[in-house]
């Protein structure tokens, strides 16, 4: 746990530039604005879901009960006419973003503290800006940015979506490596 006492500087600034980063990208620019659309028949589809129970959860459809109904022809055919989709459902009430930053910023500060564990045992004390920069980032975009190719790749999100969520990653991490790089500790 040394490393925790060493670089205890960088990993909170990373946390708090990073999230300071995403806030500016994410309410201030309006880089973001136009990654989600209303559902035609918002009201009719709300009230249909209400009639049916649905809650929190994250659901498929048309869900097949098994694999082997997946296959079948009646699935295939729900499929054909669609929509076929993923959709999350959160509890029901306003959006708490302040939970939602609150844990977003303890997310930050984890990335920031494996960062700092790989970058103690990778970089020697006293090495070059260069050197630390280009690890931290290269894990900070592993950390940030790689994931979010998930989303086009599993939940069929649009690609000019993902790649501002990608975009996004790589000034996240950016962000760490300059805090990593500018605050590395010298050689005892």
């Amino acid at each position: 746990m040394d490393f925790l006492t060493a670089l205890w500087l960088p990993i909170l600034l990373s946390a708090v530039l990073v999230f300071v980063a995403s806030s500016l990208l994410h309410i201030v620019l309006p880089f973001h604005r136009g990654d989600h659309r209303r559902l035609p028949g918002e009201e009719e589809l709300l009230a249909a879901m209400r009639e049916h129970g649905v809650e929190r959860g994250v659901y498929l459809f048309p869900c097949p009960a098994s694999i082997q109904d997946a296959a079948g022809e009646e699935m295939q055919e729900k499929y054909r006419r669609g929509p076929v989709g993923w959709m999350t459902v959160l509890p029901n009430g306003p959006i708490r973003m302040g939970r939602s930053l609150l844990h977003w910023f303890l997310f930050t500060l984890l990335i920031g503290i494996f960062a700092g564990y790989v970058l103690w045992h990778a970089v020697p004390a006293g090495a070059d800006y260069l050197a630390v920069f280009r690890l931290a980032g290269g894990l900070g975009f592993l950390a940030y940015g790689i994931p979010a190719l998930q989303d086009s790749i599993w939940k069929g999100q649009p690609l000019s979506i993902t790649l501002k969520f990608v975009f996004d990653g790589l000034v996240y991490a950016l962000v760490l490596a300059g805090c990593f790089a500018g605050f590395w500790p010298a050689p005892v």
